[in-house]
């Protein structure tokens, strides 16, 4: 059995945050995460086979809540594994907390079309 591709998400930060999920083209998923969080470090495999698989029309980036604290403040972000997608721009759909690869898609469903 062949092993599923993954890939390896970038890190935005405030500086980058603007160009890489405001002005993107298509949809962005983002993972805010910290080192310590022990779901964030299990579901972060599957968000990288979700950014490999989905790459046509998904974007995927991580924020490191500890290195870009203004940015989780900005989302309310008060528990993590935490996720945020944006359409056109805007904020579309958040969620909190790791789930298996078929959670994390009915998530995204809209935005994998």
């Amino acid at each position: 059995m062949a092993a599923k591709s993954t890939r390896s998400v970038d890190s935005v930060t405030e500086r980058t945050f603007p160009e890489r999920v405001l002005q993107a083209t298509r949809p962005v998923l983002i993972q805010f995460w910290a080192e310590w969080c022990g779901p964030c470090i299990r579901v972060t495999p599957i968000v990288e086979q979700l950014a490999a698989e989905h790459a046509g029309v998904l974007d995927v980036v991580k924020i490191n809540v500890d290195e870009e604290h203004a940015l989780a403040t900005q989302h309310g972000i008060s528990s993590i594994p935490a996720f945020v997608v944006y359409a056109d721009g805007a904020p579309a759909k958040s969620w909190t907390g790791a789930a298996p690869k078929p959670v994390l898609e009915r998530h995204l469903g809209d935005f994998l079309r």
